[in-house]
């Protein structure tokens, strides 16, 4: 028997093929379907290879954004808040992407999510981080 894009060719059998999705370590750990979107787009898997302290990172996101250089600064303020993710500081991931959001008007949903985003991160980071 012939089959196609799971029809047969018996008249009227239609054969519904259904793939199971495995959710990920994150998302299992998140729990939140909006703590894990804003993590997936915001935070570094390992975030040990960036050899940028948090507080440089911002210092040249600002350097960047007096040089009027936006796609600079974007990019260093994204950087400086998912540093501050790894280091637990909810106020910092709001501060840094809070002005990333300012200058490019891309909507940062780990906003939202902060305090229940960082509490995840920091969980993931402690199961997988081993140093």
């Amino acid at each position: 028997m012939l089959k196609f894009f799971g029809k047969s060719e018996k008249k009227g059998e239609i054969r519904i093929i259904e793939k199971i999705r495995k959710s990920s370590e994150l998302e299992q750990i998140c729990g939140d379907k909006d703590v894990y979107e804003s993590l997936m787009h915001t935070m570094f898997l390992d975030p040990r290879k960036i050899e940028v302290p948090v507080k440089e990172a911002a210092e040249n996101a600002k350097r960047f954004e007096k040089e009027k250089n936006p796609i600079r600064a974007r990019m260093w303020y994204d950087i400086a808040g998912g540093l501050a993710i790894y280091e637990g500081n909810a106020k910092g991931v709001v501060e840094f992407f809070s002005e990333s959001q300012r200058i490019s008007g891309r909507d940062y949903l780990i906003l939202k999510t902060a305090e229940k985003s960082v509490a995840a991160a920091q969980e993931f980071y402690k199961k997988y981080l081993k140093d």
